[in-house]
């Protein structure tokens, strides 16, 4: 069937039928008797087909559903006779429409008969399409924030199950439809009026603290359903232009826009005028960088795309071709776990929801072919059944505390799923690429800048970031991408003792593997009580080094949870040191709500007190009850007076001891990130006590001491919580197995509960470094300066100077006689290697060379190619090897105290001094036509160039101004074009000139066809 013939057939079916034809599995027919070829999942008339749903991933997602319908049914209001408006559970509807219309639906998975979920299903979508505002009622909608989502769902719903549903409830469906559309257009750029002060400012945008892309999406997608639905409507067209000017500038960023004039639906992308990103491609919400925000982009291109899909509409080019959404699928590439979803270093809440994280995979995956997001799809698609399978069961959302989530993961998971079943009659299922192939093409590294506070890297076999957002500070590192291992979010330590500490210098530096020959990171941060460091190499490891920032410091928290089918969650974990091995069992309980008994040698003491050390990184300390015995004696708490260092209004001190368990203690809100609040009661009289029964709040302490006084001035620990499983002073400690990590340093390693502290004493400078593998000896080496530390790590020599002056010096480096870039000299243990480091500078150096010869053979390496060796006074020629690294060993004859360079001509000269190699260009996909992919002229590969097409244009950004000194453009053979070089220092005003300052540079050309292509664009300083 032609395309022609195929709009007609569906004009004849009409929009319900459109629906109705989805829902029974016509439209794949439709679509498949276009080219003739057989459709997984669908029977030779089109139905779907006893052998069920398309691919392994949907097959899944069916029975996800499936089972959550238990939680769904939990929801039903039997009085009302629907689902609840509450928190729009009645969104439901959308997954049970899916398992009404699909075969292979069992009751005893979803625990309710599909006569009665149908019935649930109907009745609730009758009620709320006539309580709908749109549709003449007062109940909800119409308010584009967050009804209209919830809206989509619901007429998606309906469209699905249309055959079954009155002729009343078509129509309310349809006023819903058209009039949201009619509504959001009305109010042109303006704020809606029923969301209170959440505003897209216009089409300006914002990026600062919190993005206007998910603004701007939503808006876009209250339009979507009627543009699917109701394309004949003659106010079809003001909707598709506010819907193609929302769409196009949800990922607006003005220096990427300008220099592409590709049309989408119509306009010029350089049209634009939305600012919603950072420059550095990272969408920032809530005051940090939120993953799920960066995924807006796609989430409601999936909700979109599934009306135009199901009504048989063509879809908007905007939902296939969005501005900078290739440059923003990089960054979640970069921050991509092991499980598919992104990594949240600066997210408290929202970790783990994997129901909600599944469609903007899907929908690149099946919508726009991406086979990388297929792998990553397939990840989190495999950890669905296990997540699902944890306490509280069945549900989708449980590691968050906002109840909206959960029929909103139901309703995009079956979104999710209809995407699947198109794909799979449009072109077949998209096959995942290999998680090797994954891996290598995700990996990379990105300082995205000191405002959002963020330098990461993902190498294969692990991701690292140094995160200097304020409430948010730590140095993040994850073994294997593994999501479950270390407690990464929000304000949960890493390696430094707290998150709340600030940040005084922030120093970042970003090696590239084709500037550098490798990809590696250093972040340097400054505090008032010293300096820390975290340096990540491409093989996964990283070192970390502190001034001794604080006491208690390399904190580690470990997930310890019972998960089976999810890697390490097996319900312990085993930690090895020298002094042996001891495992930690998972909690019985979920982290938070707790009872502590804590026993001690009997004391006589009148005031006894809590004291904090670490509290919850969230809500602080708060207890239900304290109370203080004498063996098995009464509670002498409750006949004592309380006080403590604050409290919340109505939580009170008295409360810990008023023997009500339903009141409590709570520090104050500003005290809630203070580490030593306390809660102390007056016995009355000197009294005998040996222990004391903490009822801990959700706000637990983390960690604490018990004290007793004579006389409430002077105090005397009698106890500590938690008590360490393990303290070792071997140095070295193995993780579960995933992570090895050795310290060198004067205070032990403990293992307390499911933490990990590598400095377990007073603050003090120590050095650790952290492999995904089994920890190895330290590769610690003296430099002569008390203010820098430096490792021989898996080969690469890492100099890092903690101090704010900067600092010249030898490192020796005992062992093999690797050559690293500077002057170096062999001595009868190993080198001599000279440095001098800037304030608070960090370097990696890998081993450009080896060489044998001997002591007293001075090196100079000037890059990876360059290596001039001067022998040692005397007689004799020397005779000494040297191997460039990956190269083939060439033997050099060195006259005594002579020097001679050594050239390998066929190895590249790292570092390179082009400033323009791997950096960002524009224009980004999509490309305008006639035009290549400009990333070519700046990869250092000769077999790529860029084509211009028709006068293109051409811009870099180097990541920040610089003084550049010449421009130098290397064409393949043939005619060159005429071509002009402009610089700028924002990207939006440019000047004709090749150098000053400027942080983008473009080539304007007047190519034709036939011109030479651009092989190499180079900025030099």
């Amino acid at each position: 069937m032609g395309e022609l013939d195929r709009r007609r057939a569906l004009r004849l079916l009409g929009a319900g039928g459109a629906a109705a034809a989805l829902a029974s599995g016509l439209l794949p027919g439709l679509a498949r008797a276009a080219n003739d070829t057989a459709v997984p999942g669908t029977t030779a008339d089109g139905t779907a087909a006893p052998g069920g749903p398309p691919d392994p991933v949907a097959a899944t997602y069916l029975r996800v559903l499936l089972r959550h319908t238990r939680w769904a049914e939990q929801q039903f209001d039997p009085v009302a006779g629907h689902y609840p408006a509450r928190d729009f559970t009645f969104a439901v509807v959308l997954g049970n429409a899916v398992l009404l219309t699909r075969d292979g639906y069992d009751p005893a998975i979803a625990g309710v008969d599909r006569d009665t979920l149908r019935e649930h299903t109907l009745a609730t979508i009758r009620h709320f399409a006539a309580s709908n505002r749109l549709a003449g009622g007062t109940e909800w909608g119409r308010k584009l924030f967050f009804d209209t989502t919830f809206q989509s769902y619901f007429v998606l719903a309906s469209r699905l199950l249309w055959t079954e549903l009155d002729e009343a409830t078509h129509q309310d469906v349809e006023h819903i439809t058209t009039g949201q559309a009619a509504y959001t257009t009305a109010l042109g750029t303006g704020d809606d009026p029923e969301s209170g002060g959440w505003t897209p400012d216009g089409l300006l945008g914002g990026h600062i603290g919190d993005t206007k892309l998910e603004e701007m999406g939503v808006y876009a997608q209250s339009l979507a359903p009627a543009l699917a639905w109701a394309p004949a409507d003659p106010r079809a067209a003001a909707w598709r232009d506010a819907f193609g000017a929302w769409s196009r500038n949800e990922a607006g960023l003005p220096a990427a826009d300008l220099a592409n004039p590709r049309l989408v639906d119509g306009r010029p992308i350089s049209a634009n005028t939305a600012t919603n990103l950072y420059d550095t491609f990272l969408v920032e919400n809530h005051g940090s960088f939120g993953p799920h925000y960066q995924e807006e982009l796609w989430r409601t291109s999936g909700r979109n795309a599934m009306h135009f899909l199901a009504a048989g509409t063509p879809l908007p080019e905007v939902l296939t071709a969005q501005p900078n959404g290739e440059l923003l699928w990089r960054t979640m590439l970069l921050m991509t776990s092991d499980a598919g979803e992104p990594l949240m270093p600066m997210v408290a809440d929202r970790e783990h929801l994997y129901g909600r994280d599944v469609i903007p995979l899907a929908f690149r995956a099946q919508v726009l072919g991406d086979r990388h997001a297929a792998r990553a799809e397939a990840d989190l698609a495999a950890r669905l059944e296990p997540y699902q399978a944890y306490a509280p069961a069945d549900r989708l959302t449980k590691f968050s505390g906002e109840p909206k989530y959960e029929p909103e993961a139901r309703a995009e998971l079956a979104i999710s799923y209809l995407l699947h079943e198109w794909r799979a009659a449009h072109g077949g299922p998209v096959v995942p690429v290999s998680e090797r192939e994954f891996a290598a093409h995700a990996a990379g590294v990105a300082d995205f800048g000191a405002g959002p506070g963020l330098l990461a890297h993902r190498s294969p076999a692990a991701w690292a970031g140094t995160v200097s957002k304020p409430g948010f500070v730590k140095f993040a590192w994850q073994p294997h991408h593994d999501d479950w291992l270390f407690v990464l979010g929000g304000a949960n330590p890493m390696l430094l003792p707290a998150t709340n500490l600030v940040v005084r210098e922030r120093h970042a530096t970003t090696f590239t593997e084709v500037r550098d020959g490798f990809d590696g990171t250093v972040g340097v941060l400054r505090f008032d009580s010293g300096c820390a460091a975290l340096a990540t190499l491409p093989t996964g490891a990283a070192v970390y080094a502190s001034t001794g920032v604080a006491a208690r410091e390399g904190v580690l928290n470990v997930h310890n949870l019972v998960m089976p089918g999810v890697p390490g969650l097996d319900g312990d974990r085993t930690y090895t040191a020298a002094e042996g091995t001891v495992t930690v069992k998972a909690a019985a309980a979920p982290a938070g709500a707790r009872t502590d008994e804590l026993t001690f040698t009997p004391v006589t003491a009148r005031h006894v007190r809590m004291l904090g050390v670490e509290p919850d990184p969230q809500y602080g300390y708060s207890l239900w009850a304290f109370e203080v015995r004498d063996g098995d004696g009464p509670d002498l708490a409750g006949t004592g007076t309380a006080a403590a260092s604050s409290a919340s209004a109505g939580k009170e001190a008295k409360y810990a001891v008023d023997g009500n368990a339903a009141t409590r203690w709570a520090v104050s809100t500003s005290d809630r990130p203070r580490a030593d609040s306390w809660l102390a009661v007056d016995l009355g009289a000197p009294r005998a006590v040996d222990r004391v029964r903490l009822s801990w709040e959700a706000a637990a302490g983390r960690e604490y001491r018990i004290e007793t006084s004579p006389d409430g001035v002077t105090w005397t620990s009698v106890a500590s919580y938690p008590v360490p499983a393990l303290r070792s002073t071997g140095g070295r400690l193995d993780i579960d197995g995933r992570a090895g990590i050795t310290v060198a340093g004067p205070n032990p390693i403990t293992v307390t509960g499911d933490r990990v502290t590598l400095s377990g004493g007073p603050a003090a400078p120590f050095v650790a470094e952290l492999r995904p593998g089994p920890p190895q000896a330290s590769g610690r080496v003296t430099t002569g300066a008390t203010a820098v530390e430096a490792t021989v790590t898996d080969g690469f020599l890492v100099l890092l100077n903690l101090g704010g002056a900067a600092v010249r010096g030898t490192v020796t480096l005992p062992g093999e006689t690797r050559l690293y870039r500077g002057e170096q000299t062999v001595t009868r243990t190993g080198t001599e290697l000279s440095y001098a480091l800037a304030p608070a500078e960090g370097r990696i150096e890998p081993p450009r060379f080896t060489v044998r010869g001997p002591a007293g053979l001075k090196a100079v390496v000037r890059d990876a190619s360059r290596v001039e060796l001067t022998a040692p006074a005397g007689v004799l020629p020397v005779l000494v090897t040297v191997t460039p690294a990956g190269g083939r060993a060439r033997p050099v004859l060195l006259p005594p105290g002579r020097t001679v360079p050594v050239v390998f001509g066929d190895v590249r000269p790292y570092p390179l001094a082009d400033h323009a190699l791997g950096r960002t260009t524009f224009p980004a996909e999509p490309l305008p036509p006639g035009m290549s992919s400009p990333a070519a002229a700046v990869d250092d590969d000769p077999t790529t160039a860029w084509r211009p097409g028709p006068d293109g244009r051409l811009v870099v950004d180097l990541g920040a101004v610089t003084a550049v000194s010449a421009v130098e453009l290397t064409w393949t053979p043939g005619r060159r074009p005429a071509a002009t070089v402009e610089t700028s220092v924002d990207g939006v005003t440019y000047r004709t000139a090749a150098d000053g300052p400027a942080r983008y540079v473009a080539i304007r050309t007047n190519w034709r066809t036939g011109d030479a292509s651009l092989t190499r664009l180079s900025v030099r300083t």
